[in-house]
């Protein structure tokens, strides 16, 4: 899959290639994966488009809030003959016409109290404050259909935050994962499946180890093998 991406600015990274392998492996257990997908922050597309590619049932929608980011996601799409409906705007404020059956997302997460980038466009790509954790569940809970799946990663330090609000909102978490940079270092992100008003009990899925030795681990390899992205640097 070949992925345009802006010379100055957000790309896509290696938590995007691990949440697209979470979601496969949750699909695993159902027979046939349909309906109305939805990409928050689509960004570059990458993520849905991965989805999408294997899963070609699927109708994508994107949602991105950066006039950029819109064209990367709408010239991706075209450039590998999956067709999207692109939402332009913030997908806190957007009014959508549908409900759906799966919403995934790589959102901003680091706090709004850090040092951030002089960049606009890294800073609304990294910092939450243009999507809130809390604001952004909600709305993730009102646009998805009953019973819908709902995947996204997050930093694990705020994983408490995260169990409260998707229990709040009706989001009910059945499916874990946990990234660390090596093995014995403490996991620095976590990958979540929630579903609209399920009762099934939470899985722990083994955690997934990115490095030994200064090498990537034979998981990781496997991800990026089956991900098979190439990314070229342009301006729009």
């Amino acid at each position: 899959m070949v992925l345009y991406q802006p010379l100055n600015g957000y790309c896509y990274n290696s938590d995007t290639h691990f949440l697209y392998d979470f979601i496969c492996r949750n699909f695993e257990k159902f027979k046939n994966i349909n309906g109305e997908l939805l990409d928050i922050g689509s960004g570059s597309g990458i993520l849905g488009l991965l989805v999408s590619r294997d899963y070609s049932k699927l109708h994508l929608n994107q949602c991105e809030i950066q006039d950029n980011f819109q064209e990367f996601s709408c010239i991706n799409a075209k450039c590998n003959n999956i067709k999207n409906n692109m939402y332009r705007g913030s997908f806190l404020e957007m009014d959508f016409d549908k409900q759906f059956d799966i919403c995934i997302s790589n959102p901003p997460f680091y706090h709004s109290n850090v040092i951030k980038s002089e960049n606009e466009n890294l800073k609304i790509a990294r910092y939450n404050d243009s999507l809130p954790l809390e604001e952004f569940i909600e709305k993730i809970s009102k646009v998805l259909k009953n019973s819908g799946k709902f995947f996204f990663c997050y930093d694990v330090k705020q994983l408490n935050q995260i169990v409260v609000l998707l229990g709040k909102y009706k989001l009910n978490i059945e499916s874990l994962q946990f990234v660390h940079p090596k093995k014995g270092k403490d996991a620095t992100l976590v990958l979540v499946y929630a579903r609209k008003n399920s009762k099934s009990l939470l899985k722990v899925l083994q955690p997934l180890i990115v490095f030994e030795d200064e090498e990537f681990t034979s998981n990781v390899q496997d991800i990026y093998k089956k991900s098979s992205t190439h990314s070229i640097k342009a301006q729009i």
